[in-house]
């Protein structure tokens, strides 16, 4: 359980930076460019490239190459199912 409870503390540690959860909510509807995130969150290439950097290594994004352009992806079950539990609680448009 100590173990389960270090991984889930790193995983909300991620999500607890707005840039880093901005990235994820982009990535929750698709694969994107780096380029595109940049412009998508109006930000600098290096303070991007820092986050997606700090979310592979929590293994919640997962990158690939196409010649020069990196895109990234969200990785597996967990950062999908989270990025749609805070969408519901927090994005959603209510009626």
């Amino acid at each position: 359980m100590t173990r389960s409870a270090a991984e889930a503390a790193n995983f909300l540690k991620a999500l607890g930076h707005e840039g880093r959860l901005m990235i994820l909510c982009h990535l929750a509807s698709g694969e994107k460019s780096v380029t595109e995130l940049e412009n998508l969150l109006s930000a600098r290439q290096a303070a991007v490239s820092q986050q997606l950097s700090r979310l592979r290594l929590e293994g919640m994004v997962t990158p690939r190459r196409d010649g020069k352009t990196i895109y990234y992806s969200l990785s597996g079950e967990q950062p999908r199912r989270m990025m749609e539990l805070i969408y519901d609680m927090f994005c959603k448009t209510q009626h």
